[in-house]
């Protein structure tokens, strides 16, 4: 009973084996790719967002000023550079993780 069970299990890990052998480096590539790719323009989106480095102090002595700017700073060109930063950062992230796992798969 126990080599009829070994025999069926050989036998399902040649077909998955073969998939799994082919698919898994080509994935790889892939995910490299887009880890390099996201480095690339979350660097590019750090380089572009103004340099505000007076917004604690501000609130600290009272230096603020309510405009239309601060306000809409949501909409703004800087708020649509750090929503890329932080979606390019948390794509890298996800598919690091799924590098370094199929790292395991592959076995290598």
């Amino acid at each position: 009973m126990i080599n009829f069970i070994s025999t069926l299990l050989d036998n399902t890990n040649v077909i998955t084996n073969d998939f799994w052998t082919t698919f898994l480096p080509i994935l790889r590539y892939i995910l490299f790719g887009i880890i390099v790719v996201c480095a690339v323009i979350m660097i590019i989106s750090t380089l572009m967002q103004s340099n505000d480095s007076n917004n604690g102090l501000d609130a600290f002595t009272g230096n603020s000023q309510e405009s239309y700017y601060s306000q809409n700073k949501g909409a703004s060109r800087d708020a649509i550079l750090k929503r890329i930063t932080i979606s390019m950062a948390v794509i890298m992230f996800v598919c690091i993780i799924i590098f370094f796992v199929t790292e395991i798969f592959i076995g290598k």
